[in-house]
């Protein structure tokens, strides 16, 4: 005769198996560091600041 196992924890193992297989498919895809994150918004609001810079004020040709 055959191991007997429970079916529910079968199914509980199988299904948290897959969430990590999941998790890891994110971490790659979504994943950055926080300092990634920072230079990027560093980046952005470095970029911003040099482009109000440089734009024309149209109030004071009336």
């Amino acid at each position: 005769m055959g191991e007997l196992i429970n079916l529910n924890k079968a199914r509980k193992t199988r299904y948290r198996a897959q969430a990590k297989a999941d998790a890891a498919a994110n971490r790659v895809r979504f994943g950055r560091t926080g300092g990634q994150k920072a230079a990027d918004r560093m980046e952005l609001k470095s970029q911003s600041r040099s482009l109000d810079e440089k734009q024309l004020d149209r109030s004071q040709d009336d």
